[in-house]
């Protein structure tokens, strides 16, 4: 009997064994590049994942130069309505989290570097421009309510987390910046890991929101982007909503050149649609915007006028200025390259030259075959006409002809109209 009890509870043992000893579950996600509105729908999407898997936290390992000011404060939402702790890993080795990333960092409940990488340099213009955009200096006003906004959002993401709220103000008026080690002195940071394994242990039993982690061994699941966040993230370039516009321009104007194609027309009006949204959420200078659609104006105008090419080279140098402007210069994130605006302006001016212009000034030439040529002709008469018949002959051809005032056989006459194959005279006045 006692030996059959022995058996019971070593059976049990071992059937409850693999539950006891499974691995806890940890969430992993990588963010690699700028911040935008995919990134944001990526950890928000993420977070959700991660409570529904009842996983001990959610670790974002991040390397970002910053990104979109509207997406980071979501994210940094997100981070603090969170039942799920989120850990904020800046890795790996050489990895930044400056501008917006300073921000994310600093909001997460545990927020750790791998070692040699940085954070900071947070101020306002680096996470997304002024409105407006572009590269004329703003408003004194607005830029000074834009920086103020900014300390107060980092002082009170600082105090939340209980992190050293001198710095991160540094952070956004002085653009400080430091590395992994000296970020941990002064309390900027919670921990540097080495990799993901060292991290997993420096979290085990580390308190937060007042339930210790389990997260020693435990089992890292990564949470991939979905296939629309990552075009999106693709998307929302300014080179992409560059490209775009010159797709929208071009579709559109062959279109109206050349109506009854529909194919330009359906992809102008896709890739417009794709470049407003675009503009809405990339810091867009109007100015740049204006003086592109004037160069686009300038070359229509000058297959009308006979201004032997001076509205088009003024549509070039508008084209090429509103291309340097459309967008910030003075921010890595935003800038359009030359690499993009000099063979841009060049295929645009070809294109309106070459194609769109010869196409125009072809419609306006006068008709040189047809009926439409016989129109004012003078012709004489083979028979006598009358509104009933007659022969003349034109073009190498006889025709039918009649006429409301009788014409003498020899008599001079002029064509008034072309009715079918039979052509209507008028007496010609001397």
């Amino acid at each position: 009997m006692k030996m059959g009890f022995t058996r019971v509870v070593l059976w049990l043992a071992c059937a409850t064994a693999p539950i006891a000893l499974a691995a806890e579950k940890v969430g992993l996600i990588k963010i690699d590049g700028a911040i935008g509105p995919a990134t944001a729908s990526y950890v928000s999407r993420s977070i959700e994942e991660v409570r529904d898997q009842n996983a001990q936290c959610l670790i974002i390992q991040l390397n970002t130069p910053g990104g979109l000011l509207d997406s980071t404060q979501k994210i940094v939402q997100s981070f603090l309505g969170s039942p799920v702790p989120v850990v904020v890993y800046v890795a790996p080795t050489g990895a930044t989290a400056t501008s917006a990333g300073c921000f994310i960092t600093l909001a997460a409940n545990v927020a750790a570097m791998a070692p040699a990488t940085t954070i900071g340099a947070a101020h306002p213009v680096s996470i997304g421009g002024f409105p407006g955009g572009g590269e004329e200096k703003p408003d004194e006003t607005m830029k000074q309510k834009l920086e103020n906004f900014s300390v107060s959002y980092i002082e009170t993401i600082a105090s939340k987390r209980q992190r050293n709220v001198e710095w991160a103000k540094s952070a956004v008026k002085e653009s400080a910046s430091i590395i992994a080690e000296k970020a941990l002195q002064l309390k900027v940071i919670d921990l540097i890991a080495t990799d993901m394994p060292d991290l997993l242990q420096k979290l085990n039993d580390r308190v937060v929101n007042g339930k210790p982690l389990k997260t020693a061994g435990a089992e890292v699941a990564e949470i991939r982007m979905s296939a629309v966040e990552r075009v999106f993230q693709k998307l929302w370039r300014p080179e992409v909503m560059f490209i775009l516009m010159l797709i929208a321009i071009y579709g559109i104007i062959g279109e109206l050149s050349s109506p009854g194609a529909i194919l330009p027309g359906v992809v102008g009006a896709i890739a417009l649609i794709l470049a407003l949204y675009l503009a809405a959420i990339l810091p867009v200078n109007v100015a740049g915007l204006v003086l592109i659609a004037l160069a686009f104006a300038l070359f229509i105008f000058d297959v009308y006028t006979p201004t032997h090419g001076v509205l088009t080279v003024g549509g070039i140098a508008a084209f090429l200025i509103g291309s340097l402007m459309l967008f910030n210069r003075a921010d890595p994130l935003f800038r359009l390259s030359l690499g993009f605006i000099i063979p841009a302006t060049l295929v645009t001016a070809a294109f309106f030259v070459f194609v769109i212009g010869k196409g125009l000034r072809a419609q306006l030439l006068p008709v040189k075959v047809g009926k439409e040529t016989l129109m004012g002709r003078t012709v004489t008469a083979l028979t006598p006409i009358d509104s009933r018949n007659g022969r003349i002959f034109v073009e190498g051809e006889y025709w039918n002809a009649i006429s409301d005032a009788p014409i003498e056989k020899g008599e001079v006459a002029e064509i008034a109209e072309v009715q079918g194959l039979t052509i209507k005279l008028k007496r010609k006045l001397h």
